[in-house]
């Protein structure tokens, strides 16, 4: 049982911090240089890693590198929006391969699984691989994703995905292993890897761009509720500004938060302080730049009207703000949202910008899919990613694999 943990302690290393000699191994777990040499013979015979070049040169020594082997797998990811698919192929030490971006339909009647199909199938062989070699696949959807039935629901925007078990078909008719989830999710998965969340046990992330998402994250773990719902806050029911404005008590129902934190309904609200624009976030650097901060604190205390209800029930140590109208908007806009946010509760969370840069939701679906396939390979199991399925501690011994398993 020592060895196998030892071992696994190792992959692990390797795959998180990349090549390395086995001096530093040896430092990074623990262990005694024989004990590190023996682990090291026991890895590459089960073809678990392979050696990687050297590190050194000229006339001093030259230490032997070691990786994880990522040949055993490969996995893709896909940002799939109602404008364009961005698709990455990756192999499981996590090493891209190819990337490619596509539009595809998205409308009712479209035939999504076949031309979807197509552009996995392209992007697999710039990767020099085929689409059955893929180990798994995630796709971020802007929607919600029942893992009860297989459906996705509020996505108007892709109607074409609408009515049928998605992961459930698309498996089954493209031969991998498919799962799809909502898409700022994933924009947390990537921040619990690599951004401010990776030390924060319990935050939320609020989306805004074209519309209005969100993420709820609890001890490490996503808070996906019983339909996959947790986190969408686009339905929420928060204070109508119109009547908060004129002093009027605020009607029961009050306002949709979607309605009040889209792109049209800022645009409406830019358009009222004098600015002209067709985004959210268009309006939001205009406002930035001509210095017009009544519009930004206007929409400050719209966005913070809806993390109130958030904070109130989680109390989270950290808000994070991410999208496009984020974006723009950056930690100055941020510092007016938590200004606001702290004269509606009691906690005072701090509030902050996503730090990961890119494509975070396609980053987000890349560490879902590695962290299910590298589970599968190499007994490593990360619970907090949405790829595991496995309980934390259930790993197995590493194991080999093979890139047609």
């Amino acid at each position: 049982m020592l060895r196998e943990l030892n071992d696994r302690a190792a992959i692990e290393v390797l795959l998180r911090e990349g090549p390395l000699t086995r001096a530093e191994l040896e430092l990074a777990i623990g262990l005694s240089k024989p004990a590190t040499a023996q682990l090291l013979t026991r890895l590459e015979e089960d073809a678990l890693v392979v050696k990687a070049g050297v590190r050194g040169g000229g006339r001093g020594p030259r230490a032997q590198l070691w990786a994880a082997n990522g040949g055993l797998a490969f996995v893709a990811a896909v940002d799939l929006t109602p404008h364009v698919a961005d698709f990455v192929v990756a192999d499981v030490a996590g090493v891209v391969l190819a990337e490619h971006r596509t539009p595809l339909p998205v409308h009712a009647g479209a035939d999504v699984v076949g031309t979807f199909g197509e552009a996995l199938s392209q992007v697999a062989g710039e990767a020099g691989i085929k689409r059955e070699d893929l180990a798994h696949v995630v796709i971020g959807a802007q929607g919600a994703f029942d893992p009860r039935t297989g459906l996705l629901s509020s996505a108007p925007h892709i109607p074409g995905w609408l009515g049928f078990d998605v992961p459930q078909k698309l498996s089954d008719e493209l031969g991998v292993d498919v799962l799809i989830e909502n898409d700022v999710n994933l924009v947390a998965v990537e921040e619990m890897t690599a951004g401010l969340a990776q030390d924060v046990d319990d935050f939320v992330m609020v989306w805004l761009s074209e519309g209005v998402g969100g993420a709820v994250v609890i001890g490490r773990r996503l808070l996906r509720g019983a339909t996959g719902g947790g986190g969408e806050i686009d339905w929420m029911r928060v204070p109508d500004p119109a009547t908060v404005d004129t002093g009027d008590v605020w009607p029961e129902a009050g306002a949709r938060f979607g309605n009040l934190v889209d792109s049209p309904a800022i645009c409406r609200l830019a358009a009222a302080h004098g600015i002209a624009a067709e985004t959210a976030w268009d309006a939001v650097t205009q406002a930035k730049a001509a210095g017009n901060p009544d519009f930004l604190d206007d929409l400050a205390r719209r966005v913070a009207g809806g993390v109130a209800n958030l904070v109130a029930v989680a109390d989270p140590q950290l808000v994070l703000l991410c999208g496009d109208t984020s974006r723009a908007g950056g930690e100055e806009f941020a510092a007016l949202v938590q200004e606001k946010l702290h004269e509606l509760v009691l906690p005072r969370t701090p509030v902050g910008c996503a730090s990961v840069q890119g494509n975070a939701v396609r980053a987000g679906a890349l560490q879902s899919a590695l962290a299910t396939t590298r589970e599968d390979v190499f007994g490593v199991v990360t619970p907090t990613l949405l790829g595991s399925r496995r309980p934390e501690g259930g790993s197995t011994r590493p194991r080999p694999s093979s890139p047609n398993r």
